[in-house]
Parts: C-alpha cells; structure tokens; sequence
C-alpha cells in the first residue's frame, strides 16, 4: 500500500463504511487474505447506532448478535441491548477482528478509472480494484415537504436528531409515523409525562413472541432456512415490486424486556391518535378521515404476510411449536379522530418526524443507481465490475441489512473478490 502525500494511495479493496456491514465485509476480506481498507466517515466506531435516542434497546434479541466469527455469549439470549451497549459490542468486535479503519474519512466521488477505482474522500483519494458500498440504509433523514408549512416557532426534528424528551420545549408533541421508531419514541415521551398527538401510518403491528418464541426467531428462521424447505416469501426475488423493499418492519420494541406496540393502546393511555398527515394550514394540521380503517389494516398486517410464512415454516419443517395463538378482539376507537389539529389550540410545541430514510449514494460517479437509489446488482455483485453493496434493505433477503443477515452476504462477496471475479 503506498502512502506517498500527493498521490492516490493504493489497495486492493475499499469498503465504505464501518458499521456492522462494514464490518462483517472486514472480516470476510481477512479470512480470504484480501487486503482492504475500512473509510469511515465519523470519528468513532458504533454506525447508525449512534444515531438512535437515549433510551433505545435493539429490536433484535440476544441470541441474533451474531456477527462473523463472534456468536452470543451472553448469559440472557433473549434480552435486548441497550443503545451505548450496542455501540459498544461493534467496537469491540471491530478489535477483535483488527478491522483496518480509517475514521474521520467521509467519501465524496468514486470513479471508474480504467480497471481500478479513484475513491476521493476529505483525507485525500484512493485507487483500488474494489470498492464495497458498506455505507447503510440509514442515511439521509426523510422528512415530507409538509413540513416546510409549518410555523416556525414549533420545534421540528427529525427521529434522527432526537434523544430524549428534555430537549424539547414544553408542551404537547406530534410523532409523525408509526414504524418503530415513531412508536418506541411515543412511548418514551409518554414514560416522560408528556402530552403526545401521532400520526398513524401503516406499518403492521406484529406479537413480541409467537408460538413459543420471539417473534423474531421464526423471521430469521424463514431468511435463513426457509428455501431449503420451499418458503421464499422473504427473498428479494419474491417481492412483488422493487418498491416493495421499502416495506414497514412490524411494530415492536426491545424496552423493558422486549414488547409488542399496540397503538389502541397507546390511545388508551392518553396518546390523541390521528390518521396520517396531509397538509398543514398556517397553524392548523389536516389528517386523513380514516383513522378506524388504519387501525384495522395495521392490526391485520401481521396476519396477512409474516404470520402466513412462519407457520408455513414451522409446518414444512416439521418444527413442534404451540398452536397459534388468536389476538385478542379490540375495537376500541377515540371518542374523537381528530381529523385536524389546532397547534396553538392544542399546546403542539414540537413534532418529530419518525419518517425514516433514503438512500444516498450521489458520491457515485457512475451510471448504476435505479429509480430508489439501489446499486443495480445480484446478489451484491452491481453491474459495474469490481464494485460491490452489502448491507442493504433486501439484498438478497428480508434481513440483509440485520445483525444476522449482513455475514451470509458479506461472505458471499468476499468470494466473489477473492476469486479474481472483481
């Protein structure tokens, strides 16, 4: 590798990013003997992570931190991890691999350059064979253009920025979305005592445990093994439509002890539901009418799809599992749906926007982006020879940007590089 000030330095291999998909890839590279590069764009390890609210546990159990070459070795497999734990384990495991990081390294072009690349980053440019785009699925805030007509005296922030409710000012807050993030966010301000209004969208509610397991362990299951059993619902070359890999993840959270989300009860609880928000006029928000057929469409969603596989998995597999269990009838509805909302009227001080993210890979200079901003590729292998994605919603599967699901397809591709196919 040269070092020369002036000049590009050389590598075989760059990944871009140092997060757990970066560095799933770091590991794979070595154990081929690929020598590589991590440039990572902040000063310290812990990727998206960093990112989340104080009070933050991971969704995903114990038992699926399973990065390559480092299992659970915990004693509560069916726990959930805090936030500054999660970081933690990621820098840990970035020593325990020796993955070779550059921080403080933000990418700004990646070119093709004969058979190389010239990677430019803010510490200077890089040649090298390969390039693997391990920058994540989290990266550019999405908030809608409504938000531009909102006053500004109200305090606007994205579930990006947020941390806990004492940065915000007093007074009654908006959650805008109800993914996970809208609804994990709701319920820390609520655990705070404030008032909070949200936003309903359409994201299914799921069970925190299904026939005798986290619900999450029948999905991992299904990724990982069920094609061999002939159920394919979670690989990408099943989704109806490319659009499809923008599909809510269920509703759930990994707080005190791991819990399922069910906004009836939230709205029991206090929480002034309302459907999804359409327009803002000067000090008055508008939301949809349809308050009651949201609730029962993300009620139904858990029904209408991951419930089907993970029966239909259990069945062709053989598995002995307790029967499925029937959710409890609910129709609980506001006396009051709430169809407009007064900001002065009602104290709204603050809106969040649990709206989630885009892609941003505008720093190629490559004709290889679709319509979403997705490398064109198979398998991780884009269309441009040498240059390569991992860590992607629906890579090859449903979990292909999860703790589990990065090392199958970080494995593949490091393959794929040390094979000469780059």
């Amino acid at each position: 590798m040269s070092s020369n000030a002036g000049t590009p330095r050389e590598v075989d291999t760059l990944v871009i990013g140092a997060g757990q998909a970066g560095l799933a890839m770091s590991y794979w590279l070595t154990h081929h003997g690929v020598e590589h590069v991590l440039l990572e764009r902040r000063g310290t390890l812990g990727g998206a992570w960093l990112d989340r609210w104080d009070s933050f546990c991971l969704n995903t159990p114990n038992f699926a931190l399973s990065l390559p070459g480092l299992p659970y070795e915990g004693n509560d497999p069916d726990g959930f991890l805090p936030r500054d734990a999660a970081v933690g384990y990621f820098r840990n495991y970035a020593a325990r691999i020796a993955a070779p990081v550059q921080q403080d390294t933000e990418v700004t072009r990646v070119a093709r350059d004969g058979n190389r690349f010239t990677v430019e980053t803010a510490q200077g440019a890089w040649s090298a064979r390969n390039v693997v785009l391990a920058n994540g699925a989290f990266q550019e805030p999405r908030v809608p253009p409504v938000a531009r007509n909102i006053p500004p005296h109200v305090l606007q922030l994205h579930s990006h920025n947020y941390r806990n409710p004492g940065q915000l000012p007093a007074g009654a807050v908006l959650v805008v979305g109800t993914g996970q993030s809208g609804g994990q966010i709701t319920e820390d301000l609520l655990a705070a005592g404030r008032e909070v209004h949200l936003s309903v969208g359409t994201c299914p509610e799921a069970p925190r445990r299904y026939r005798g397991q986290d619900v999450f362990h029948w999905l991992l299951q299904v990724n990982l093994h069920g094609p061999e059993h002939g159920i394919n619902g979670l690989m990408v070359d099943h989704l109806p439509s490319p659009a499809a890999r923008f599909a809510c993840n269920p509703l759930l959270s990994g707080n005190d002890g791991g819990h399922s989300i069910h906004l009836r009860d939230l709205g029991r609880r206090g929480v002034r539901l309302h459907g999804r928000l359409e327009a803002a006029d000067g000090g008055d928000l508008l939301f949809s009418d349809d308050l009651p057929e949201r609730l029962a469409m993300v009620e139904a969603g858990f029904g209408q799809r991951l419930k089907l596989l993970a029966d239909s998995y259990i069945a062709a597999a053989g598995i002995q599992a307790p029967e499925p269990e029937a959710p409890a009838p609910d129709s609980w509805l506001p006396e009051q749906a709430g169809a407009r909302l007064s900001l002065g009227a009602d104290n709204v001080t603050s809106v969040i926007w649990a709206t989630g993210y885009r892609l941003d890979n505008s720093f190629l200079d490559m004709p290889v982006l679709d319509e979403w901003n997705f490398p064109r590729h198979r398998r991780g292998v884009t269309e441009v020879p040498g240059l390569y994605a991992v860590g992607l919603p629906w890579l090859t599967r449903h979990m292909s940007a999860t703790l589990p699901g990065v090392g199958p397809d970080a494995e593949f591709i490091a393959g794929h590089i040390a094979g000469g196919s780059g």
